[in-house]
C-alpha cells in the first residue's frame, strides 16, 4: 500500500520528500517524492524483506543519477558526440586508519564510481568529462559538511 498523497491537515503537501512506515513489514517504508512513489527496506540479514533499496542504496543512486545528468548537460551544451553514459557505483564503510585527525574507531563512507562514456570523444573531452563528474551537485554535497535540522511536529 502506497498512499496517493501525504498531505498536511490543511491539504497542502508538506515537504519535498515524505517517508512513512507502511506497516507491512518491520522496516518497509513508502517514499513519496512529488508524484513519485518508491519503497525503501532493509535486507533480510538485518530483519527487512528486501522490498526496496536500502537508504544507502538511495544515496548511491542519487550520486549516480546526478553524475549522469551533469555529464549529459555539459556534453550537450558543448555539442560533444556523447552517445551514452553509464555510471556504476558501490558504497562501503572503511575504517579511517589513514586519517590522522580522525577518531581511530570511526568509519568513513567510500563511494566508488566507474563512468563509461560511449561516443566519438577525443581524449581531452573524456578527461574534461571526468573532471565535470566531480562537480555534480550530489558529489559536492557528499564531500562537504552537511547539517540536518530535525524537529518534532
Amino acid at each position: 500500500y502506497l498512499p496517493a498523497t501525504l498531505a498536511a491537515e490543511d491539504g497542502t503537501v508538506s515537504g519535498a520528500v515524505t517517508v512513512e512506515e507502511t506497516g507491512i513489514s518491520l522496516y518497509q517504508n513508502s517514499v513519496c517524492v512529488g508524484s513519485h512513489r518508491l519503497l525503501a527496506d532493509e535486507p533480510p540479514a538485518i530483519g527487512g524483506n528486501d522490498t526496496g533499496p536500502d537508504p544507502y542504496d538511495y544515496v548511491t543512486a542519487g550520486l549516480g543519477a546526478c553524475t549522469s545528468i551533469t555529464l549529459r548537460m555539459y556534453a550537450n551544451r558543448k555539442k560533444w558526440p556523447l552517445d551514452r553514459i553509464r555510471v556504476r557505483l558501490s558504497h562501503a564503510k572503511d575504517y579511517a586508519a589513514d586519517c590522522e585527525a580522525c577518531d581511530p574507531d570511526s568509519k568513513v563512507d567510500i563511494f566508488e564510481r566507474i563512468i563509461e562514456l560511449d561516443g566519438n570523444l577525443d581524449p581531452d573531452q573524456r578527461h574534461r568529462l571526468l573532471e565535470i563528474a566531480d562537480k555534480c551537485p550530489v558529489h559536492r554535497t557528499l564531500e562537504s559538511i552537511a547539517h540536518v535540522r530535525t524537529r518534532l511536529e
